[in-house]
C-alpha cells in the first residue's frame, strides 16, 4: 500500500502556489536593520517575487502540489 506524503508545514507559510504553478513569496531582508538599505531597495523588497525551475517543482511537490 502507497503511503501518501506530508505536507512540510513550514513551506506551506511562506510560499504559495499561483494558478499556473509557479512559487510566489515574500522578499527576505525586509525585517530588520533597514537603516543601512537605500530606499529603492526598500521599495523593491516590498513586491513578492516568482520561482520557477526545478528548486520550485521540488518545494510544490513538498506542499502537495501537482
Amino acid at each position: 500500500m502507497a503511503n501518501k506524503n506530508k505536507t512540510n508545514r513550514s513551506l506551506k507559510k511562506r510560499f504559495k502556489i499561483t494558478a499556473k504553478g509557479k512559487l510566489k513569496h515574500g522578499h527576505s531582508k525586509r525585517r530588520h536593520l533597514l537603516a543601512g538599505r537605500t530606499s529603492k531597495l526598500k521599495r523593491h523588497l516590498r513586491k513578492s517575487a516568482v520561482t520557477t525551475g526545478p528548486t520550485a517543482d521540488k518545494y510544490i511537490e513538498a506542499m502537495g502540489g501537482k
